[in-house]
């Protein structure tokens, strides 16, 4: 058995993202310890690049704000899922915010070892999910971590038009198949 932390990088409770977040929680679930980190449920301040972390006690972050509690839950994950809209070809602003914080010394703690990808978009362009893609690379590179895959659907406009959708039970299936 697995823990995985699914980030969840909407501010949209029941929107398209937390439906396929949800959608790899229930495959996931069945043989794993799943916690869903909502950026709708946490307060964190973006990353101000200061390095004090580098050297105050504990490597923590002089921001007073919900990142510490956000950092105690990686430090026992095994695998990491991002589930992000796109709204501008990255990720939310909320979830970039939680990903810089985690430049921090206090990231070595972490004994995450794989790593996956779940985006949902709008646009039907052609490259849409390039910089993501290219970013979830570097973040596998950097970490030497295993991806387990990516779920990435287009075309998804409105709250709840990701409904019926096949890209659900891809999704479910992803969870399904951890390992």
């Amino acid at each position: 058995m697995r823990r995985i932390v699914v980030l969840v990088g909407s501010t949209r409770k029941g929107g398209n993202t937390d439906l396929l977040a949800r959608a790899f929680v229930r495959g996931a679930s069945k043989k794993h310890e799943v916690e869903v980190i909502s950026v709708a449920d946490y307060k964190i301040n973006p990353c101000i690049g200061c390095n004090s972390c580098f050297t105050r006690e504990g490597n923590k972050c002089f921001q007073n704000d919900d990142m510490q509690a956000v950092y105690e839950k990686l430090r026992t994950a095994d695998i990491v899922v991002v589930a992000s809209p796109v709204y501008f070809y990255g990720v939310s602003a909320q979830l970039k915010a939680l990903i810089d914080r985690l430049h921090t010394p206090m990231r070595n703690e972490f004994q995450i070892k794989k790593l996956g990808l779940l985006s949902v978009g709008a646009a039907t362009l052609p490259g849409l999910f390039d910089a993501i893609k290219m970013q979830y690379q570097l973040v596998l590179d950097f970490f030497q971590l295993e991806s387990i895959g990516m779920v990435l659907v287009n075309g998804i406009r409105e709250k709840g038009d990701i409904d019926g959708n096949p890209a659900l039970e891809e999704a479910y299936r992803l969870g399904e198949n951890v390992e």
